[in-house]
């Protein structure tokens, strides 16, 4: 598997496993978010993580740090209008 170094993903293990229709199939391995605090971001009504990535880091494919330092388990959630998520700094 080859991911994009701006991924979640990008540098984790691969194992492979036996799907139920019998084939092998690959994946990756779980990962433990790393801890992240960040600066405080009120929702605005036309606010989506991948614009609010862009603004953070000029990368909207780096979403994923911004949902990795929330605790929301829903996407939709962290961006309903008015709530304040945590958009952690750029590394």
């Amino acid at each position: 598997m080859a991911f994009l170094k701006t991924s979640r993903y990008f540098g984790l293990p691969t194992v492979e496993a036996p799907a139920r229709s019998g084939r092998t199939v690959s994946a990756v391995t779980l990962r433990t978010p790393p801890p992240a605090t960040g600066e405080p971001h009120r929702v605005q009504e036309e606010d989506r993580l991948d614009l609010i990535a862009d603004r953070a880091y000029d990368d909207p494919t780096r979403f994923w740090r911004i949902a990795d330092a929330n605790s929301e388990l829903e996407a939709r959630r962290l961006i309903e209008p008015g709530r304040e998520i945590d958009v952690p700094p750029t590394k």
